[in-house]
């Protein structure tokens, strides 16, 4: 038997990423799911009690709730405490804005194990970029109530350009507040992000992130043994790679292993759609829990098994000839989808802007084609490839920044 049938044979959803709603209490102006009123159709919380009981005899090993705002959905603590009798391990990814004393000690109470508090920089850049004044306040708050309560406490950052000269003094203050690990990943141009594609990251900007994100790992675990980890769209096959995906920023032999959607991670949409990682688009939906079974749509549906059979004959641009093709195969899909409107070939990646640098080139990201406006939507970049020294624009203000751009043509 090959290794990829064992491979095969072994893939299951053992990591899922369960959006219960999506009614959220801050408008953010990067959410790629556009969140803020409820999805029409959400699964009941006695629904969600049988998923539960499905992603059980599947397999799964940690479920992250999300939503919009999870805690806003009725039946969370139910859902929290269901999971915990089954043996997953119930997580959460939150903003924090409602978190107060109270609700933290029960979802203590509930069995919640971890929860990952999203900071995007230090109060005035996060607030701009949540919409909402004192969501910092508020963010730090809840780390702390939860730590009280007993909870591990992570944090996230989205990166972008507008709190990219952050990071540092933004791990000082996270570090204060006793977390545990962080989680640093760059603004995919999902949703909301889409509609502001001056905050995003171009190319060439991960040729000064991604060494600065090391050095933070390795400094974190070094003095305080907090664990400094990059999203699954930061950063791909370079020297330092490894250095980048181990947990002390040791070398090691870690690498990025590819795209995992739909092979060990699985997406639950709050109305019962079934995808192969959280943040992909709509078109990969494969299937809803309203009409099929958990295992049918993991087992049965093509949307969630691109992944599995992958090849090199899926890629084409500037992944199709990179030497590391066979252990990338393209890198993010959601995040690659989301520029050039299909996966296979990603822009954003830090071994393929060096490249370009030493042939005295990189590429600029133009906005062609705007979002419709719908959750996990995307519209179309063109890459425009030009000399690397090339000037750049005219650094926009923070507030123009996060400024909705006007459809383009």
């Amino acid at each position: 038997m090959s290794r990829r049938q064992d491979l095969s044979a072994a893939w299951h959803p053992a990591y899922v990423v369960w959006e219960l709603t999506l009614a959220c209490d801050q408008p953010c102006t990067h959410c790629g799911s556009r969140a803020g009123t409820a999805r029409e159709g959400e699964l009941s919380t006695e629904k969600a009690l049988s998923v539960v009981h499905e992603l059980k005899e599947l397999g799964a090993r940690e479920v992250v709730l999300i939503g919009g705002e999870a805690y806003l959905h009725p039946g969370f603590l139910d859902v929290v405490a269901a999971l915990k009798k089954a043996g997953i391990r119930p997580v959460l990814t939150t903003g924090g804005r409602g978190i107060d004393r109270s609700l933290a000690f029960k979802m203590a109470g509930a069995g919640l194990f971890q929860a990952s508090v999203s900071i995007d920089g230090l109060e005035p850049t996060h607030d701009l970029m949540r919409a909402a004044k004192g969501s910092f306040q508020s963010a730090t708050a809840a780390i702390g109530f939860m730590r009280e309560a007993g909870i591990r406490v992570s944090a996230n950052t989205n990166v972008n350009r507008l709190n990219l000269g952050d990071l540092e003094a933004l791990f000082e203050h996270l570090r204060a507040q006793g977390i545990t690990a962080w989680q640093v990943q760059i603004t995919a141009p999902l949703g909301r992000a889409a509609d502001r594609p001056a905050m995003l990251l171009q190319p060439w900007d991960l040729i000064e992130l991604v060494p600065r994100v090391l050095a933070l790992k390795q400094k974190a675990w070094a003095e305080s043994r907090i664990a400094v980890m990059p999203g699954n769209n930061l950063g791909y096959f370079h020297p330092d790679e490894p250095k980048l995906r181990s947990l002390s920023g040791a070398p090691a032999d870690d690498t990025w292993g590819g795209c995992h959607a739909g092979r060990f991670v699985m997406g639950i949409e709050a109305n019962g759609g079934v995808k192969g990682c959280p943040s992909l688009q709509p078109s990969y939906i494969g299937g809803s829990l309203k009409d099929a079974s958990l295992r049918s749509i993991w087992e049965s549906s093509e949307e969630l098994a691109f992944t599995r059979n992958r090849t090199t004959e899926a890629l084409w641009g500037f992944c199709k000839t990179c030497p590391f093709a066979k252990e990338c195969l393209g890198g993010c899909t959601f995040t690659a989808h989301a520029v050039l409107g299909r996966p296979g070939n990603n822009p954003l990646c830090y071994f393929r802007a060096q490249s370009l640098k030493k042939q005295g080139k990189r590429e600029r990201l133009v906005l062609k084609e705007s979002a419709p406006g719908r959750p996990f939507d995307n519209g179309r970049f063109e890459l425009v490839e030009e000399p690397f020294d090339a000037p750049d624009v005219k650094p926009p203000t923070p507030r123009e920044l996060v400024k909705k751009r006007a459809p383009a043509n």
